[in-house]
């Protein structure tokens, strides 16, 4: 069942559109079936981080699955006390070694910070050139980051994972990301469950015959954004990428682009940014 559609990078790799985040997964069993259930319904895309604390339980579910490394595209990112030019390096080779790889897929900077900012993108450039990553980019960047970042860098992020979900639409941001040709992904695709409820999703999706959370995900796949869900539950993670077979209307998509109320359930990037950390 290999049907998530894939999207060009501006590198020219090609990536999954939906992907599994591994977000708070630590427990080893529980990563290794989790990773299994997912390989099985179909994902190929899988998103850890430093910062997750997991990519060594990560190297070893891949490593016991045997799963073929060419179908598989991993993301891992940078955390902050790592940023910096030499410790970013060191830092990344570290995480392949938990990971059991030779190379990752794409390594994103995790969070912009002032103490570090240019120096980690060069960082990121050099681990590029050696082979270490396929693709470079960032996660939690705003337009002005971006802005910034394009007064220095040699090349430019091929993605943005930002946090993204009906509550916290991000419009202004996916339009400059996709003028500037960097996929925008979206991590809490599903607002950390705090939107499911609403009645304009489950009208939605009573008449579809889907889940709130399939409505919503398909609300990002048509927005051409990329996502990644996460869940430890068998039938949630099959439930997940079961959201091809259906379309939204312009009616529909318009009623959830108007669900913004600009909530996030995580950090204030520009905050983390003067902070050099997550408050």
């Amino acid at each position: 069942m290999e049907n998530v559609n894939l999207l060009k990078l501006a590198d020219g790799q090609l990536m999954p559109q939906e992907g599994f985040g591994l977000y708070k997964i630590t427990d080893q069993s529980t990563i290794t079936s989790s990773i299994r259930n997912a390989y099985n319904a179909g994902y190929r895309l899988f998103d850890t981080a430093q910062l997750y604390k997991n990519e060594a339980e990560v190297g070893a579910a891949l490593q016991e699955l045997s799963l073929p490394r060419k179908k598989l595209f991993i993301t891992t990112k940078v955390a902050e006390p790592n940023q910096g030019f030499k410790r970013t390096i060191l830092s990344v080779k570290d995480s392949l070694h938990k990971l059991k790889l030779d190379y990752v897929n794409l390594l994103l900077i995790h969070w912009p910070i002032e103490r570090a900012f240019f120096d980690t993108w060069a960082a990121l450039e050099e681990l590029k050139k050696q082979g270490l990553t396929r693709s470079i980019g960032v996660s939690n960047y705003q337009i002005i980051h971006l802005q910034y970042l394009a007064t220095q860098a040699h090349e430019m992020p091929v993605m943005n994972q930002v946090e993204r979900h009906p509550r916290l639409n991000q419009k202004p941001l996916i339009e400059y990301d996709h003028q500037h040709g960097i996929v925008t992904q979206a991590w809490s695709p599903l607002g950390r469950g705090t939107i499911l409820t609403n009645p304009i999703l489950e009208k939605i999706a009573k008449k579809h015959g889907k889940s709130p959370a399939q409505i919503v995900l398909r609300w990002h796949l048509q927005s051409g954004v990329a996502f990644i869900p996460k869940s430890v539950h068998e039938a949630r993670i099959k439930q997940n990428i079961d959201i091809y077979n259906f379309s939204l209307t312009a009616e529909e998509m318009a009623a959830i682009d108007g669900l913004n109320d600009f909530t996030r359930v995580g950090k204030e990037p520009a905050l983390v940014y003067e902070y050099n950390q997550k408050w």
